[in-house]
């Protein structure tokens, strides 16, 4: 066992909602807190002395905490795209010089050109940049996140990308979860239309990566430039069948996405910077977890996703960071994270479980996101006062400590 503390606050998100608004007053404050936690699990969180005295003469690990700090669950990105080769600087120039996303994408940039530089590369150089954009993610304080193929377009290259996300995910302290993003947008050297390429995609990539287990959620960019609705409809409802979890791009340049997720009992519908109340109401009716990613919205320079309406309509709402190398090229989940929150009119304690427990509910995950006896022991502190530090500088505070799995695996304090 060991015992880590003491934190002069200890932000569990334990007992809220996993949907509707939530007020700050409703979290959970422990001061003066210690956690107890065996191998990876937390066993107790409560007062440090008082743990201290009743584990009394026991054997166990003291990891004392000589400074203020501040400690939170371990954030959880829950839709990122960090495995690719390249980049599309040139893409953003167009789009600052005025160019639209889509008028973009139809003179060869956007996604395509990723897709060739991707396809070119090969499953080592994969492993490794998508390693070393998770350790960034780690050092944000970020111990979960999800990785999407979705650059190759094409059944090797895909099974090629899910492969090497899976050799990061064992080679790294993070937790990667994959996720078969094959379905982003028809190829362009596919000679046959979207609904036959995606069949192909049903009857010759689905089956392998079941068999080999690289991952059990499927997902599919419904939009103009992507696929119809009726085309993800078949698709949806054939991944469903062989027992895949859903995830759906919707509503980011028009609505209609977020009805399929709501209809295939997605996991979550992602992006909805679209979405109207119709929508809105629909996924509060459901269990669909709404993912915002405000990095595309800031790197596109669009509107954010209607977060204040999804939660006060009762949604849940998780926030991620949407990291790719075209619309949200930052990286930075706390950064974008407190802008949404500014604009949109966020608590901070819906902010944070839009980060944490919410988002590990996005990727089916009920065993982190919470500090709490039972769940894992991830964790992320900062060298502050208060917990309201940490949102307040926007970003620019950033964790000194990091654990994953009850490990101290990154020790950022810095001397004066």
């Amino acid at each position: 066992m060991k015992l880590t503390g003491p934190f002069i606050q200890l932000i569990t998100l334990d007992k809220l909602p996993l949907k509707g608004p939530v007020a700050d007053h409703e979290l959970e404050i422990v001061h003066d807190a210690g956690i107890l936690f065996e191998n990876d699990i937390i066993i107790k969180t409560g007062d440090f002395n008082t743990i201290k005295r009743e584990l009394g003469n026991s054997n166990y690990e003291l990891e004392q905490i000589e400074s203020a700090m501040v400690a939170l669950p371990g954030f959880i990105d829950c839709h990122t795209h960090i495995c690719y080769a390249g980049s599309r600087e040139n893409d953003y120039a167009k789009r600052v010089s005025g160019k639209s996303y889509l008028e973009i994408a139809k003179q060869g940039g956007g996604i395509w050109d990723t897709v060739t530089k991707t396809r070119s590369a090969s499953i080592r150089e994969l492993q490794e940049n998508t390693e070393k954009r998770a350790k960034v993610l780690l050092k944000q304080g970020i111990t979960t996140a999800e990785v999407k193929s979705g650059y190759c377009l094409n059944v090797e290259g895909e099974l090629k990308m899910l492969k090497a996300i899976n050799k990061a995910n064992a080679n790294i302290a993070i937790d990667l979860i994959p996720t078969c993003l094959a379905a982003h947008i028809p190829p362009k050297d596919f000679n046959g239309s979207p609904q036959e390429y995606l069949e192909i995609i049903v009857k010759e990539l689905l089956p392998v990566i079941k068999k080999e287990k690289l991952t059990s959620r499927v997902d599919i960019y419904v939009e103009e430039g992507a696929f119809s609705l009726s085309d993800a409809d078949a698709y949806l409802k054939s991944a469903k069948e062989k027992g895949f979890d859903i995830i759906i791009h919707a509503d980011q340049f028009s609505a209609g996405g977020s009805k399929l997720a709501v209809k295939y009992q997605a996991k979550s519908a992602d992006h909805l910077e679209v979405s109207s109340g119709e929508e809105i109401k629909i996924l509060a009716q459901s269990n669909v977890i709404p993912v915002v990613l405000p990095g595309a919205s800031i790197g596109l320079g669009t509107n954010f996703a209607p977060a204040r309406k999804m939660l006060n309509a009762g949604t849940s709402l998780a926030i991620s960071s949407d990291w790719n190398p075209g619309s949200a090229p930052m990286g930075d989940l706390l950064v974008q994270t407190s802008i949404i929150g500014a604009f949109e009119k966020l608590t901070i304690a819906e902010t944070l479980a839009g980060i944490t427990f919410r988002a590990a509910a996005a990727l089916n995950l009920s065993d982190r996101g919470i500090l709490a006896q039972g769940k894992k022991a991830d964790m992320v502190a900062f060298e502050c006062k208060n917990y309201e530090e940490i949102l307040y500088f926007q970003g620019a505070l950033k964790p000194s400590k990091v654990w994953k799995n009850g490990q101290l695996i990154r020790n950022l304090i810095l001397s004066s």
